[in-house]
């Protein structure tokens, strides 16, 4: 089947003839990119309001229902860098559908069972989908002209958060009024269509990077990543001194140890440290890592504060439905915000968005601390926060892609949302840590139920507003971002123009 031309290169065929069904195809790009982020993150989201019913639905106990977040987390943290490689090298468009349609078979999965060990293994096929959004950003810097690319690659960082905003409300109206299984059959119904947009839709880029697949690579970093999150994610249930959490973090720093020196060694990495380690792309990911820490507290805190029973005398005691509405502003904003992110890129660099939004992340949890009990305000500073997360998100892949060759965009993004997600997963842990060890009793001290304090909640914001004025310190001190138009883009393009021939048996390959 032919394929349709570049987005960047205008077609030569008459209006009306051959070159209609490829110029709505370019045209649906984008928005087909950016709906395969959003229904990532939905999917992520959408088991949450199922946590507390799961036990009973499935027979399970709370500890094995856990699994059902820990797996997605798990996989999604090891996928994601072995699938920007494989994208970097086998073709972006292909593995992007891949792991489309593995985040769908998971959900088909866990539609069709009650199994706990079933929903689990749905659950890690589902983490694929983690790969969507740095997969979806290579495709955008290698199809998209400079002018277009700024908005899109804002667009598409986005959606992490937009998804989010969206999948709680909707699932829990899901649980309230259906059987729990409709979530799921939507889910699928939503994922085998993004999966044919995707593959219909997008073109398959001319960029690659030959070589050897870096079997060991991924192994190790695998199992370093696995030891790493696993005792992160469990160290509340098993005990932060437990032989089995200080075990997982002595082996994941070993195997770490050795990987590292594999990679350095290996002709074709995994992971390039070389370039990883360079200042412009190493405080990068320090910057992700710190910015996932700070806006996860956000959406973790919110959801437990406004449902908490007004009996604690700072609770507003909502539903579930009505906390994912409290949500809603937050995604709204960051769909208006992408495009403002991109201008401020363009015109001051995107390390200075990145900075503005760690501040105006650590403005937002300034006013969750100055007043969290009436609700007008505490929907007031989560969506400062989102704002917040917009600006630096949307900056983080323009950071990468500006630092990196065209060829390594995938897999160098794959890393950078990799530390977001394990800054996120410490967030979730030291988040929670904070709010057991300030609990109260709710009622007699023999039958009472142990609720956090708002003394408690007030400690979570403080500690991830610090977080993001270290994530602000980290990007000021990222050296100074090359403008748009200058040799790296003109590099790219007469690399392009270069593969020009070899595009054809490439696309059939």
């Amino acid at each position: 089947m032919d394929q349709p031309a570049p987005i960047s290169r205008p077609t030569s065929q008459p209006p009306g003839g051959p070159a209609v069904e490829p110029r709505l195809r370019d045209r649906l790009t984008i928005p087909v990119l950016a709906s395969g982020g959003i229904l990532m993150a939905v999917m992520q989201t959408v088991v949450v309001p199922l946590l507390p019913d799961l036990p009973r639905l499935t027979g399970a106990s709370p500890a094995a229902v856990s699994w059902t977040v820990t797996a997605t987390l798990l996989s999604g943290a090891v996928l994601t860098p072995v699938l920007g490689r494989a994208g970097d090298m086998y073709g972006k468009r292909r593995v992007l559908t891949a792991a489309l349609a593995l985040m769908t078979v998971g959900s088909v999965l866990c539609a069709l069972s009650s199994d706990i060990g079933v929903l689990i293994t749905a659950r890690a096929l589902q983490g694929a989908a983690a790969s969507v959004v740095p997969l979806s950003i290579s495709i955008l810097r290698d199809e998209l002209p400079p002018e277009r690319r700024g908005s899109a690659v804002a667009l598409m960082s986005s959606t992490v958060g937009i998804g989010a905003a969206l999948g709680l409300p909707l699932a829990a109206l899901v649980v309230q009024y259906a059987d729990w299984h409709t979530m799921f059959w939507l889910t699928g119904a939503l994922g085998a269509l993004g999966t044919t947009a995707t593959w219909w839709a997008v073109r398959e880029s001319p960029v690659r990077e030959p070589g050897r697949f870096d079997v060991l690579g991924a192994l190790g970093l695998s199992v370093a990543l696995v030891c790493l999150l696993l005792g992160v994610s469990q160290g509340g249930q098993w005990g932060w001194d437990s032989p089995r959490i200080l075990g997982l973090f002595l082996g994941a720093a070993v195997v770490l140890a050795l990987w590292w020196r594999q990679q350095l060694r290996a002709e074709r990495p995994l992971v390039d440290l070389h370039l990883a380690t360079r200042p412009r792309v190493g405080l990068s990911h320090v910057a992700a890592l710190l910015t996932g820490f700070a806006f996860y507290a956000n959406s973790l805190v919110t959801a437990q504060l406004v449902q908490a029973p007004k009996a604690t005398g700072y609770g507003l005691g909502l539903s579930i439905v009505a906390t994912g509405l409290c949500l809603l502003p937050g995604g709204v904003t960051m769909l208006l915000f992408s495009p403002l992110s991109a201008r401020i890129s363009a015109a001051r660099g995107p390390r200075i968005t990145l900075a503005l939004g760690a501040a105006v992340i650590a403005c937002g949890y300034a006013v969750r601390i100055a007043d969290s009990r009436d609700l007008w305000m505490v929907i007031l500073g989560a969506t400062v926060v989102s704002t917040g997360t917009t600006l630096a998100y949307s900056a983080l892949p323009t950071l990468i892609l500006r630092a990196v060759p065209a060829g390594q965009t995938a897999s160098a993004n794959g890393v950078n949302v990799l530390m977001r997600t394990i800054g996120q997963a410490t967030s979730s842990a030291a988040v929670a840590a904070v709010l057991v060890h300030h609990s109260s009793s709710l009622g007699s001290p023999a039958a009472g139920v142990p609720v956090p304090t708002l003394h408690g909640y007030l400690l979570a914001f403080a500690m991830a507003g610090a977080v993001a004025l270290a994530a602000c310190a980290a990007a000021l001190t990222i050296p100074g971002d090359t403008p748009s138009g200058t040799p790296s883009d003109a590099t790219r393009r007469a690399r392009s123009g270069t593969r020009g021939a070899r595009d054809g048996a490439m696309e059939g390959a």
